[in-house]
């Protein structure tokens, strides 16, 4: 795990070595150490003193009546010295006393040390703390429990987080402290090397950040990352983030074995029998094990039915079972036998409960000797807000989704093989889409897919972002939208594999790359595309509903607001789309989609919008803004000045706006794509620079994915035709991106 990175451990035992002389100097000039003592606890107690780490220090005493003055004495010159103490004065009994009610208090003591003045006053002390830890243990292992998922509540888990807290995080600091305490308590073994190696590595990434920032945070930053990882002797920040979501991984899986151990010990000792669950497979003391007298020598599938057998009864594999099989387990051959292949669709198909399993055969290293390519995505940071998990992690999770989509497909094995695969082209340079194809083949060849399935494989992982990238980027009223969906997917079988895939995807991403929203448009675009697989003609384009008719032969401006829905009828004009959505970004509304079609010489125009946060805006407010900018009495630019000199500009450098003309998407109109960072009124800015440029904007789909919109516009010129001009399309190219700057 640690390469060529740096280690700070050297540097945080001189620091813990030159604060316990100078705490020692304080504690001579205070005192003659008769019946007091000077103890550390914390991070110096630990001798892992970071830059900007506190002292944690208790004076313990034997009732001296001039403890007062003793501690003032010491506590007065570390104040001065601009250093945070956190500190207590206690006699031994007091001490223990606290203990008995305070996690934070017996966790310190439990790794007391002594530093000056009576040593046997000290040891008295954390004697008698550990003595109660371990007696009371069942309720304070519980307290300890508690505490560490409210953690993990709070602070997410480090692996997967952009901005991870190393101290607080799911398999950060406090957890490997915690996993020392359990053994402080008897009831579990220490933390192994390999967690120790992962914690000493998150301790040198703390060390560099305070370094770096000069202050004592806990939380990795953004801006901060490159320099970090500088410290550390790493490449960028994509490599200390991929060795830190190992760590936090190696530690996650340490801890969980921990508390499965401290589980046992609470519910007394499981049945001694031995339940048979597969081939050489067996239970035994709520773990799978191997049955008595199987050699993985001679059986190489025996590591994949075993896992097999795991995840189909939702039971963990026994951490010596995984030993023995990650070091004794004969190689797979290739192509892989038809049980092995079968074994693998069993352990995706078990839903939720593959993912533990995964991950044992993932921290034993048993995965990239089953699939070699898989070393290139293991832990791997996506530094995307939009995703919750690292790539590998992410894959996982989208498999166990699918097993519950299963009956929706034909294959349901190429399904649960594809959702585990549809992004192992992020491990290789390039579109991920196109080098996961090529590694996709070579994987499916490696577990024995016949080729027919080796192509449909490929194809599926090509395309699997086809259908929610053309839900919601195109125009599916469009026919030449859903004809080129369906030749590109050629037939119903792919069709289904796409869209099972695209929900199990967009779940395991995240709520900002799935919702009703796009889960309704993806639907919708899947039912166009069946239709013309069968041989139906694309349907037309959608009429005017009878409330919009109604409203359209008013003539005049009217609004309607209906929840989510936005509905605005105006005589038709230039900018009526834009200047609409400026009205809506005033009140705090982001628009998802806008379409508008036309009743004569009026236009009917349907956003459907949510808000940015908070409850929606009144319904009457919004519709009298509306009719007033229809009238050109609202200044919509100087409400959305407003707004935007009130929002925060992004904390770390963005990448700059693309603004792309998209060729054969559309028969009726030119197709504008607009990537950007997101702010108030970018819609607005958008339909205002396609006005200037004498456009009019017939659709629009509208997507925000995390801090970065994907925006795509339907445009056409004064006649109502697409953009044919060289000089006209290079303008509105400039034009667009001049009003994003």
């Amino acid at each position: 795990m640690r390469g060529e990175a740096r280690s700070y451990a050297a540097a945080r035992k001189e620091r813990t070595a030159d604060t316990d002389r100078w705490l020692k100097d304080l504690f001579r000039t205070a005192s003659d150490g008769d019946h007091v003592s000077l103890v550390a606890v914390g991070s110096l107690g630990r001798g892992e003193l970071a830059p900007g780490s506190d002292l944690d220090l208790v004076l313990l005493h034997n009732g001296r009546a001039d403890v007062a003055r003793i501690a003032d004495r010491i506590w007065y010159p570390i104040w001065d010295s601009a250093v945070n103490l956190d500190h207590s004065v206690r006699t031994v009994e007091e001490a223990v006393s606290v203990a008995r009610q305070d996690l934070k208090a017996v966790l310190g003591l439990i790794q007391a040390r002594h530093v000056a003045g009576d040593p046997d006053l000290t040891r008295k002390a954390r004697e008698a703390v550990l003595a109660e830890w371990r007696a009371d243990s069942r309720r304070r292992l519980g307290e300890l429990r508690e505490a560490a998922d409210k953690r993990a509540q709070v602070s997410g888990e480090l692996a997967f987080l952009l901005e991870p807290d190393l101290k607080d995080g799911r398999g950060g600091l406090r957890d490997v402290q915690a996993m020392q305490a359990v053994a402080a308590a008897w009831v579990a073994s220490a933390p192994g090397p390999r967690a120790r190696e992962a914690y000493e590595f998150i301790l040198d990434v703390r060390h560099a950040l305070h370094v770096v920032t000069a202050r004592g945070t806990d939380r990795l930053v953004l801006q901060e990352q490159d320099a970090v990882a500088g410290l550390l002797g790493l490449l960028d920040a994509e490599a200390l983030m991929r060795r830190l979501a190992e760590a936090g991984r190696t530690i996650s899986h340490a801890f969980d074995a921990t508390w499965r151990t401290v589980d046992r010990l609470v519910s007394g000792p499981a049945p001694r029998g031995r339940r048979p669950l597969a081939d050489g497979v067996v239970e035994h003391g709520g773990e799978v094990v191997l049955a008595r007298g199987i050699d993985p020598r001679k059986d190489p599938v025996l590591v994949l039915r075993a896992a097999a057998a795991a995840a189909d009864s939702g039971l963990p594999l026994a951490p010596a079972t995984v030993s023995v099989l990650a070091a004794q387990s004969a190689p797979m051959p290739v192509p892989w036998p038809d049980e092995a292949r079968d074994a693998l669709v069993s352990i995706l198909g078990a839903g939720r409960a593959a993912v533990p399993v995964w991950e044992e055969l993932d921290q034993a290293g048993i995965l990239v000797k089953l699939l070699p390519d898989w070393e290139r995505v293991r832990h791997r940071p996506q530094r995307n807000p939009i995703h919750r998990f690292t790539v590998d992690r992410h894959l996982i999770e989208a498999a166990a989704n699918a097993a519950s989509h299963t009956r929706e497909v034909s294959r349901p094995d190429l399904l649960l093989i594809g959702a585990l695969l549809h992004d192992v082209g992020k491990g290789w340079p390039g579109d991920h889409s196109a080098t996961g194809e090529v590694v996709v083949r070579d994987i499916a060849t490696r577990i024995g897919l016949p080729p027919h399935d080796v192509e449909t494989l490929a194809t599926v992982v090509r395309h699997h972002l086809l259908l929610p990238e053309t839900a919601t980027r195109r125009d599916l009223d469009d026919p030449v939208t859903i004809e080129k969906v369906a030749a590109t997917v050629g037939s119903r079988e792919v069709l289904d594999l796409l869209a099972a895939l695209a929900v199990a995807d967009g779940n395991a991403t995240g709520p900002a790359a799935w919702n009703s929203w796009k889960a309704g448009l993806v639907a919708d675009l899947v039912r166009r595309v069946r239709s013309v697989l069968a041989g139906s003609p694309p349907p037309k384009p959608p009429t005017l509903s009878a409330e919009q008719a109604a409203l359209a032969r008013h003539g005049g401006g009217a609004v309607r607001v209906n929840g989510g829905a936005v509905t605005v009828v105006a005589p038709d004009r230039v900018g009526l789309l834009w200047s609409a959505a400026g009205v809506l970004s005033a009140h705090r509304l982001v628009v998802r989609s806008a379409s508008s079609a036309s009743a004569g010489s009026t236009a009917v125009i349907e956003f459907s919008v949510i808000p940015e946060y908070g409850s929606p805006p009144d319904p009457a407010t919004l519709e009298s803004d509306l009719r007033l900018v229809l009238a050109g009495r609202l200044d919509i630019e100087q409400r959305l000045a407003r707004r935007t000199r009130s929002v925060r500009p992004p904390r770390v450098p963005v990448a700059p706006p693309r603004v792309t003309l998209v060729d054969d998407a559309s028969a009726t109109a030119t197709v504008v794509e607009v990537r950007a960072h997101d702010r108030p009124g970018l819609l607005w800015r958008i339909g205002r620079a396609f006005g200037e440029c004498g456009l009019d904007v017939r659709a629009a789909r509208v997507e925000t994915l995390g801090a970065e919109a994907v925006d795509v516009f339907y445009v056409v010129d004064r006649a109502g035709r697409p953009l044919s001009d060289d000089a006209q399309r290079a303008q509105v190219r400039d034009q667009v991106l001049a009003a994003l700057r």
